[in-house]
């Protein structure tokens, strides 16, 4: 999975987004499948191109679809068919603050996330952003499925202690998939 995701980074390079505010994300960001999700002072979306190439983003490699669709079937979500893939780099004191995952067009559809190289604290929220998020750790293979009521559910991660991993060095990547059209 390593090799395959590297030949995706090679095609589209992990960048700092910007949030709408302005704001540089310290989460280092690419994608692949048949879209994107992108961030700028335009807001949040997910395109069919890279735009920092305006190429179409990597295809998605199919073991990491296959174990989308595995995992969510494990979970209680047959037949998921992601199409977008996000793939999110942290290196030391990186975070991704609570939020929803709401862009997408088809809320049925669970999230399957991935993590991979240094362990990470995954938040866990509530439908509500002042909801106590539960704090769970997460460790190089684990797999994390959310869907039906939980879909919505605030999430984020704390920001990540330093370490070195024999997978990925000093940083933890983290894939992220989704069914956003």
């Amino acid at each position: 999975m390593i090799a395959a995701l590297e030949a995706v980074i090679a095609a589209a390079p992990f960048r700092h987004m910007l949030t709408p505010g302005g704001r540089r994300m310290s989460v280092a960001m690419t994608n692949c499948g048949r879209n994107g999700w992108v961030t700028d002072r335009s807001g949040y979306r997910y395109t069919g191109c890279d735009p920092m190439t305006q190429n179409p983003w990597p295809q998605m490699p199919a073991a990491v679809f296959n174990l989308a669709a595995r995992a969510a079937g494990a979970g209680g979500f047959p037949g998921f068919t992601p199409d977008t893939c996000l793939i999110n780099r942290y290196r030391p004191g990186a975070q991704l603050t609570l939020h929803q995952d709401k862009d997408e067009c088809d809320f049925s559809a669970p999230i399957v996330s991935v993590s991979l190289g240094l362990s990470a604290v995954f938040l866990f929220g509530g439908l509500h952003r002042r909801d106590r998020p539960r704090r769970i750790r997460m460790h190089n293979g684990d797999v994390a499925v959310w869907g039906g009521t939980a879909r919505l559910a605030y999430h984020g991660i704390a920001p990540l202690a330093d370490g070195d991993h024999p997978l990925t060095g000093r940083c933890r990547i983290n894939l992220t998939l989704r069914k956003a059209t």
